[in-house]
């Protein structure tokens, strides 16, 4: 099992085996970044009753130290790790509470005979599990799980459903039939005495995103400037502690305002080095170097990019799904994944980025939408309010809002829902689930009946229902978009693929809760995303960039898959009637036809794209994953 998840931890690995009858195991590889001599797992109190291996890091660990110190344990390293193993021994399962980081944890309790698994608030980290004839088995990757021989391979149809719907599977599932994924925020609890393992499982959410009331009473009535002040000070302090290595640290710069805040952050607020890095494109449409440029230039950073061309999109994509062991209906991971290969070649082992940013302070597109479809829906006989979609995809070569009657009908649909708390993501979900028609009729029968805003609604906490309309859609976008694609997909399985770790301040869970705090207007002021974030690096950055419109990071799609007017020759085996038929998740002629639109260069808009890479990338997985088996 440890084998598989080498590319996550060259630097050594360890196993430890004990518990009742030696039926507990214990394995890590490691990626050596704080306490590089010391900090080897797993890693065990001092009688050995207390083990533990984890992925990530706990950025707190010097302040928790002196705190357990204070009280009376002795540490023989200077590792975040035995943090961990201090911290569970003083409060047991309380530890959590008090990490501030983004990890995967597994802790076998020798007096208590119980494993206790943890994940990190937001999901940064992935943590999987299946239960066997031989118990309970456990793993930061699937692969890992397939290395035991009684762990079969077949896809769930039902979760890739959820995955050409929301684009990933629902929080605690996979795309695979009989692998779970321990939800973020959450902790399990298995009692190793027990008769059934499985039925003694217990597990607790110990933290969520939660805007309280809704009325966001603890700011309503402060000052915005002192608000931007308060937002400033949480950064720096997020930064600073996210800063902490044994190793160089880099950070990735998009151009973006995200990215540019942590860069100018660590510039003007820290004694850290700058060295960054960033992505460029062949297509006009995607590439920010220029704006990149401007940033490096006012920074002052050492600074290197990687020029990704739709070639190398389509040499590396294979690889791509490999690790991020799920469909994806964008291309964009693949750049991510190229570009972590360079800063590792680079001697780097560690960049901070800027997602979350985006979930926490209210900048995408799709919060923009949802407040002009509320806005239509109270008068929607105006002439005047649909004019707003026109303020929308400044970025986009061909832009939804282009063509105003198909626009107006497209933001108008579904209005009679708009206090429904799915009503923000429904355009969305639609235009995803565009790829079901590709579907085989037996996928598409086993598919049958189920409500994809059923199945959503199942996930919302009670409370939901008195948050206000862009607080319900802040959720939604973290508890699925946000946790289950871009901190996966997009973001650990990319670094990872690559040996580097990737960290966030944005979503340090203090920035979060602030956040969260915050009236909706201090997030979308009107059709101004990010607002209090902007107004809190006023002066720190160039104007250009600190006000500039957002524009999310995209890479080049379905083109990259042809060649003058045809298929690549292992898209076009893979995609073959035959290989098509044998796997049974898609109708062949429905995808000769979007593979003819897509050689012709017609592909032009988010649904022929989404679906021409969702079925590429479902047809990799079920290569690599079950069929080769």
């Amino acid at each position: 099992m440890i084998q598989r998840l080498a590319h996550r931890g060259p630097d050594g690995q360890g196993v430890w085996a004990g518990g009742p009858d030696g039926r507990i195991g214990l394995a890590h590889s490691r990626l050596s970044i704080i306490d590089l001599a010391g900090g080897h797992q797993p890693m065990g109190n001092e009688d050995g009753a207390i083990q533990v291996v984890f992925n990530g890091e706990i950025f707190n660990h010097i302040e928790l130290r002196a705190e357990l110190i204070a009280q009376g344990h002795t540490f023989r390293t200077h590792s975040d790790t035995e943090v961990i193993v201090h911290l569970y021994e003083q409060v047991g399962e309380a530890f959590v509470d008090r990490l501030n980081g983004q990890f995967a944890i597994a802790l076998w309790d020798d007096r208590q005979r119980r494993l206790v698994l943890a994940r990190d608030r937001t999901g940064i980290r992935p943590l999987f599990f299946t239960w066997t004839p031989e118990g309970l088995a456990f793993a930061s990757e699937v692969k890992a799980l397939f290395a035991l021989p009684e762990v079969p391979r077949a896809l769930d149809v039902g979760a890739i459903g959820e995955t050409f719907t929301y684009w990933a599977p629902l929080p605690g599932r996979t795309v695979f039939q009989g692998i779970d994924a321990l939800p973020p925020g959450t902790l399990m609890v298995v009692d190793a005495q027990a008769p059934d393992l499985r039925a003694s499982a217990r597990t607790q959410r110990y933290w969520d995103w939660d805007f309280g009331d809704g009325a966001a009473s603890h700011h309503a009535h402060r000052d915005g400037a002192d608000l931007a002040e308060e937002l400033r000070e949480l950064l720096v302090d997020a930064v600073r502690l996210q800063l902490r290595a044994d190793v160089p640290v880099g950070a990735y710069l998009s151009g973006g305002l995200d990215s540019s805040i942590v860069t100018t952050l660590i510039k003007h607020f820290t004694d850290t080095p700058l060295r960054t890095f960033s992505l460029t494109f062949d297509d006009a449409e995607f590439d920010e170097s220029a704006q990149q440029a401007e940033l490096v230039a006012h920074l002052g950073t050492a600074h290197s990019s990687l020029r990704c061309s739709r070639a190398d999109i389509a040499e590396a994509f294979a690889d791509t799904v490999w690790h991020t062991e799920a469909p994806v209906l964008r291309t964009a991971p693949t750049p991510m994944m190229l570009l972590a290969r360079h800063v590792r070649a680079s001697g780097f082992k560690v960049v901070l980025t800027g997602e979350g940013a985006d979930e926490v302070f209210g900048g995408y597109d799709i919060f923009k939408e949802a407040r002009i479809r509320r806005f239509m829906a109270r008068q929607p006989q105006s002439k005047a309010r649909p004019q707003l979609i026109d303020r929308l995809y400044p970025y986009l070569r061909h832009s939804p809002a282009a063509a105003r009657v198909l626009a107006q009908r497209f933001f108008a649909e579904g209005a009679e829902h708009a206090h429904q708390p799915h009503f923000g993501h429904h355009p969305r979900w639609q235009t995803t689930q565009r790829i079901w028609q590709f579907f085989s009729p037996d996928v598409r029968a086993q598919l049958a009946g189920w409500n994809h805003l059923a199945a959503l609604e199942a996930h919302l906490p009670a409370s939901h229902a008195g948050w206000q309309p862009l607080q319900r859609d802040q959720y939604i976008e973290a508890h699925t978009l946000m946790s289950g694609y871009l901190l996966s997909s997009q973001g650990d399985r990319m670094a990872m693929a690559a040996s580097i770790e990737g960290r966030f301040p944005f979503l340090d869970h203090r920035v979060i809760e602030f956040g969260n705090r915050l009236p909706p207007r201090y997030k979308l002021m009107g059709l101004t995303e990010k607002y209090l974030l902007k107004r809190s690096v006023s002066g720190l950055l160039p104007e250009g960039i600190r006000t500039r419109t957002k524009q999310p990071y995209r890479a080049p799609d379905s083109a990259c898959f042809f060649d003058q007017g045809r298929a690549l020759d292992w898209v076009a085996e893979l995609l073959s009637p035959t290989r098509l038929a044998d796997a049974g998740l898609f109708e062949p002629q429905a995808v000769g036809k979007l593979m003819a639109k897509c050689a012709q260069g017609r592909a032009i808009g988010f649904g022929d794209n989404m679906a021409l890479v969702g079925v590429l990338s479902t047809m990799l997985l079920h290569a690599r994953f079950v069929r080769s088996h």
